[in-house]
């Protein structure tokens, strides 16, 4: 497995670019990584540009570099978003492969196409498309920019707007001839779609997770609580979290002065949650610090504010915790810098998301009728998280959104999916005796099926229609249904087809083709899709493309003829994904 090491690379105009280096772990300095990372992105450039064809970069585009990426074995990855005379080129980013010696070896494209807009003149002014985007989106309407919308088989100029709405935003592409809104996309991700809400209202479900009750003293069975020593503030403190559903955990904290502490993690870039106060910001600094003098968070219950962040604050830092532990991954967005969350956000909000604006997790209380409780739960967090590793890679994007703000689309059913598989992950590094690893998601939450969704045997959601297998409907299948074809693959690569016991579970995992699957463990599974989607997903992958993005990443890590590069092309048969039937015309 490669070995990511973040650097800051100002040479390079990337906030982070990522090395997988030698299997020893052994980090190199800052400014040779600085000038290794400067080689390989001007050679990807120019690799880019003598295999147009295969490329698709044209006379006119700039390539942006996002992402570097070095494996041991002697690949190299570059990802980079595009401009065509100098306009942002939406469905533009590519993925260059170079071997050992920098020369060309291939390419991961979003856009099938030369970009070549048949006009570079606007009929709608800004003011008129930015009119059209506030009246598609419902709020108020920010700048409209003119880019090329390169992601429906052709290249289109138009304006992206952004417009908010009561804390919430979305962006709006609106093509610069026809007036025609082309795509209206919210900007955060929500963990629960507006069609599931819908179906448990519809349904008379009230969703009121158990909560535990802390007991004993804020330091009991935790070493090494509180600051010794300190002689100089802020200081490194370990205290105590009386979550609501993990128990009584660790957390370390910050002490500012003596008997004073801050829920703030100077161990881990300082991630930090703060209090939103139940309002709809999306800026972190206008939350309220959790401070307090005991360094002891929360009571176990909901009468505490301080209990949904100390759930929020051991569920950001056990993430962070796994992607560092299991990929090297230094951060969300593998950079080094802080993940943050905000509970108690908004007025009687049922959700949870991860928002880019904010670049944190937003955490609602519950709107007090269908869900009565914080949605702090670790595999929510875990999933969320994984949403922002998303948007720093390959930025999966639905296909289409309808008026309710249900998305729809295999590249962002593809994003749920990866969601759930690390959320999953995340549970199984936790390792925590309150909330137990499995391969269901949203088991926590009080839903009246046991779980939200799972990755043995998606179709026994009956809540959101999960499917289990690939068809030419996936694509008008809602995200959060539609992910079960690539969770249900995942699984039967770590763990099999047919019935297994977990812990306490018990899994039976079907095959469409009547197939038995063998599976190779969690690790190597986990490394696969991981390498996948680093490496070989961008916007528009779908099912098929995410394939044949996994069989590239086993073939990278364990060969193609090894047993691991044969199951995952078994295990994507089992979900009814083959080379044979991908389809002529792709969405």
């Amino acid at each position: 497995m490669a070995v990511a090491v973040a650097v800051a690379t100002a040479a390079t105009g990337l906030a982070g670019t990522a090395f997988a280096g030698p299997s020893t772990g052994v980090e190199r300095s800052a400014a040779s990584a600085t000038s290794t990372a400067t080689l390989v992105v001007e050679a990807a450039r120019t690799a880019a540009f003598a295999h147009a064809s295969a490329t698709g970069v044209s006379h006119g585009d700039e390539l942006h570099a996002q992402d570097v990426l070095l494996d041991p074995e002697g690949a190299r990855h570059v990802r980079f978003v595009r401009t065509h005379n100098g306009l942002p080129v939406l469905g533009g980013d590519l993925v260059v492969h170079l071997n050992r010696q920098l020369a060309y070896a291939g390419v991961t494209r979003a856009a099938d196409h030369a970009v070549k807009p048949a006009t570079t003149s606007a009929k709608l002014t800004a003011g008129q498309a930015a009119a059209k985007a506030a009246q598609a989106a419902k709020g108020d309407a920010g700048s409209a920019q003119l880019v090329l919308d390169a992601r429906d088989g052709a290249a289109t100029l138009a304006y992206q707007v952004t417009v908010t709405d009561k804390g919430s935003a979305s962006t709006v592409v609106v093509d610069a001839v026809t007036g025609k809104v082309r795509s209206n996309t919210p900007v955060a991700d929500e963990f629960l779609s507006p069609k599931l809400i819908d179906t448990l209202r519809k349904r008379g479900e009230t969703v009121d997770p158990a909560t535990g009750t802390a007991s004993g003293s804020g330091s009991a069975g935790l070493a090494g609580s509180g600051v010794s020593g300190a002689t100089s503030y802020p200081a490194t403190a370990h205290g105590t979290g009386k979550t609501l559903f993990v128990g009584n955990v660790g957390l370390t904290t910050t002490a500012t002065s003596r008997g004073h502490y801050q829920l703030k993690d100077p161990t881990r870039y300082g991630t930090e949650v703060r209090d939103a106060k139940n309002r709809k910001t999306e800026s972190f600094g206008s939350g309220t610090k959790f401070t307090n003098t005991t360094d002891v968070w929360g009571n176990g219950t909901t009468t505490s504010r301080a209990s949904a962040a100390a759930d929020a604050q051991f569920g950001i830092t056990k993430t962070l915790d796994f992607y560092k532990s299991t990929f090297n991954r230094k951060g969300i967005a593998n950079n080094s810098k802080a993940a943050r969350g905000m509970v108690h956000w908004g007025n009687k909000v049922g959700n949870a998301f991860w928002d880019p604006t904010c670049n944190c997790m937003l955490y609602g209380d519950g709107d007090g009728s269908v869900f009565k409780k914080p949605l702090v739960v670790l595999d929510v967090t875990g999933h969320e998280l994984t949403h922002g590793v998303v948007e720093a890679t390959a930025k999966l994007e639905p296909t289409f959104v309808d008026d309710r703000g249900n998305q729809y689309g295999e590249p962002g059913a593809l994003n749920e999916s990866l969601a759930d598989i690390f959320g999953s992950n995340v549970e199984f590094y936790a390792k925590n005796a309150k909330d137990t690893p499995d391969y269901l998601i949203g088991e926590k939450l009080g839903l009246a099926q046991k779980f939200l969704r799972r990755l043995d045997h998606p179709s026994l959601d009956k809540l959101e229609g999960t499917v289990d297998y690939w068809s030419t409907d996936t694509y008008y299948t809602e995200v959060h249904a539609g992910s079960g074809v690539s969770s249900h693959a995942y699984y039967l690569l770590a763990e099999g087809s047919g019935k297994k016991t977990i812990g306490t579970v018990n899994y039976n995992s079907p095959t469409y083709n009547g197939s038995t699957v063998k599976g190779i463990g969690r690790t190597k599974a986990t490394a696969i899709f991981y390498r996948a989607l680093t490496r070989y997903m961008v916007s528009t992958t779908d099912f098929h493309d995410a394939r044949v993005a996994t069989l590239k990443a086993a073939k990278d890590l364990y060969g193609a003829t090894s047993t691991e590069y044969k199951t995952v092309d078994k295990a994507w048969a089992a979900v009814n994904v083959t080379a044979a039937n991908t389809p002529a015309a792709r969405h």
